[in-house]
């Protein structure tokens, strides 16, 4: 048994690290990279798995955690201000989704409690899909993904009545297992204990822990914490998410908030990773190759209704539009609950095992599916409403100026407001839209474009223009507008910033020399202000500084040369670390018989 979980942990590690590479360099995401190993590993693939079932009801504890980490974000007060996009927003969805699959179901022939049961399934979203892919792409604070959380949260709620009712429409479960005013009363009684301990109870206990200075202890007590709360909630039937999402709340305003998001941050990863392999595994390929066009129509038909009214809810939400396509394909999924459902009603005989194994199989390819949706946005959907409110290049008069800058973010306002300080004339070109209007009120002369065309670099003055200052963001453009620079205009002085030593080459190949790292002269500032607080003289720190300043500035010169050749700079570099600290002993030494304080 021992050697069988480990075998089987080597499996899943293995799958996982040779899969989501692979999906992250094909730029098709995570999500994806995992189902793909599931169901290379299952037992539709290479059958190195076989206890599918019990693996998933594991991995659900990844949804669990990622709900409590979300639930730690989430004060108290702010989850109260989305009550309305929670129970307004969620209740709309699920029973908009619910009663167009139901009417469709109806019209294709199918028997009322069977449709009924398949629509409000198929209603509800992947948590762990929709959340991972949002937090993936850090887009937890826009319109789609504040309004997606909020209803993914209803449905978590949503999904407990909806699991109650299966048994009252079959014909095994009878009303006896009803959702009883037993079952009610344990539930509220649960929820009660979960805030009055999560505020008087939860916070003496953490303290005492963190106070041992034990951090695998605490650890150990974070995931007790999270375990203990989800099986307390499903033994009165919640959802385990939703009662460590509502102990994360309790706790984020509480000062171990961090602690226990760092501790628990890997776990909830791997699980969630494991989740997704397990679906992978899951789908039931079988079903598929039976009949393959029923399970393909249904997939399709699913999808788009699901996608056609959720599109049609993002307009009633006021998401703006731009996200309103995403919004739709990031929702349009099955989710996990709907596993859940579907068991329940085969047990109770609502539909048959058939009609469940072909349910469940369109709910795992839907999962899979949706990141090649948000691929497909990605490329078709979201580029044309880019260029739709892309704002047109300014057209530019002749201008005179001896100076011309690209790029007038937080480094090259500092050089451009320095120049206007000491009324040099600057032609500023830049891209942000917002940037450019917030200029010229203050009097800027400053235009919106593209710098690396040539013509608007005509058009600023670039023949007559003695200095380029370079101090655009990106390095690909900041390489572009070199190139064009160095091209059609020979005689005019570039004076770049870079952005990491590895851009600093690249311009250096260009024959740029006048070439500042935009953190390096601000670090060893403060790099001097630490010595200084630490005792250190004006005259000894400054010293220190300008010596590191000159050693690192020759080094990296000297690896120069040789940069393209990764032994050779990886010998160099360890070189200079020697002479660096052979050179720091030595004032160490000469401070020991001369240390007056230095100069102040």
């Amino acid at each position: 048994m021992e050697n069988n979980l480990l075998l089987n942990a080597l499996v899943y590690l293995t799958a996982a690290v040779i899969a989501v590479p692979i999906a992250k360099r094909f730029g098709v995401g995570a999500v994806l990279g995992y189902l793909l190993a599931g169901i290379a590993i299952g037992p539709w693939g290479l059958r190195l798995i076989s206890e599918v079932e019990h693996i998933l009801h594991f991995s659900e504890f990844g949804v669990v955690l990622l709900l409590f980490l979300i639930g730690l974000e989430l004060e108290p007060k702010r989850l109260w201000s989305l009550r309305r996009s929670i129970f307004g927003w969620g209740v709309l969805q699920v029973l908009a989704v619910t009663a167009v699959l139901f009417a469709a179901g109806l019209a294709f022939g199918i028997e009322l409690k069977t449709a009924l049961i398949a629509a409000l399934g198929l209603s509800l979203s992947s948590t762990a899909v929709a959340l991972a892919t949002l937090e993936e792409r850090n887009l937890m604070a826009t319109s789609a993904g504040a309004a997606g959380f909020a209803i993914l949260l209803f449905q978590d709620i949503a999904a407990i009545p909806m699991i109650a009712i299966v048994p009252m429409l079959g014909t095994a479960g009878g009303g006896s297992d009803g959702f009883g005013w037993l079952n009610a009363l344990k539930v509220l009684a649960v929820i009660a204990a979960l805030i009055i301990g999560g505020r008087y109870f939860l916070r003496p206990v953490l303290r005492i822990i963190a106070k041992t200075d034990m951090r695998e202890i605490f650890t150990a007590f974070a995931l007790l914490l999270v375990i203990a709360i989800g099986l307390l909630m499903e033994s009165v039937g919640m959802s385990m998410a939703l009662g460590t999402f509502l102990a994360g709340v309790l706790l984020a305003d509480s000062e171990y908030r961090h602690a226990l998001e760092t501790d628990l941050e890997p776990f909830k990863g791997l699980l969630l990773g494991l989740f997704f392999i397990a679906v992978g595994m899951s789908i039931d390929f079988g079903v598929f190759l039976t009949r393959p066009w029923l399970v393909a129509g249904m997939l399709a038909a699913f999808l788009a209704l699901k996608i056609g009214v959720l599109y049609g809810l993002s307009k009633l939400f006021n998401i703006p539009r731009g996200q309103q396509a995403f919004f739709a394909f990031i929702l349009s999924q099955g989710g996990e609950f709907a596993f859940v459902v579907f068991g329940a009603a085969e047990r109770a005989q609502v539909f048959s095992k058939e009609t469940a194994s072909l349910l469940v199989a369109v709910v795992a390819l839907s999962m899979m599916i949706t990141p090649l949706l948000l691929i497909l946005h990605d490329k078709l959907i979201a580029p044309r409403f880019q260029s739709a409110k892309a704002r047109p290049d300014d057209t530019i008069a002749p201008q005179h100026n001896p100076v011309i800058m690209a790029g007038f973010g937080r480094f090259g306002q500092i050089v451009g407001r320095l120049l206007r300080a000491n009324r040099i004339g600057v032609t500023v070109l830049d891209h942000d839209p917002d940037q450019v209007d917030l200029l010229r009120r203050f009097g800027f002369n400053v235009f919106y474009g593209n710098a690396t065309r040539v013509d608007l670099l005509h058009a600023a003055g670039a023949r007559e223009a003695r200095v380029m200052v370079v101090a655009v963001d990106d390095v690909e453009d900041s390489m572009a507008l070199v190139d064009a620079v160095r091209r059609e205009f020979p005689h005019l002085a570039i004076v770049a910033r870079a952005r990491n030593v590895t851009h600093y080459y690249d311009l250096m190949d260009r024959g740029v020399t006048v070439i500042e790292r935009e953190t390096f002269e601000s670090a060893l500032q403060l790099g001097r202000d630490v010595l200084h607080e630490l005792g250190f003289g004006a005259f000894e720190a400054r010293q220190a500084a300008m010596k590191f300043r000159s050693h690192n500035i020759k080094t990296l010169h000297a690896v120069y040369p040789y940069y393209k050749d990764q032994q050779q700079m990886i010998s160099l570099a360890a070189q200079a670390r020697e002479e660096l600290e052979a050179m720091f002993a030595r004032d160490a030494e000469a401070a020991k018989n001369d240390r007056h304080g230095g100069w102040n």
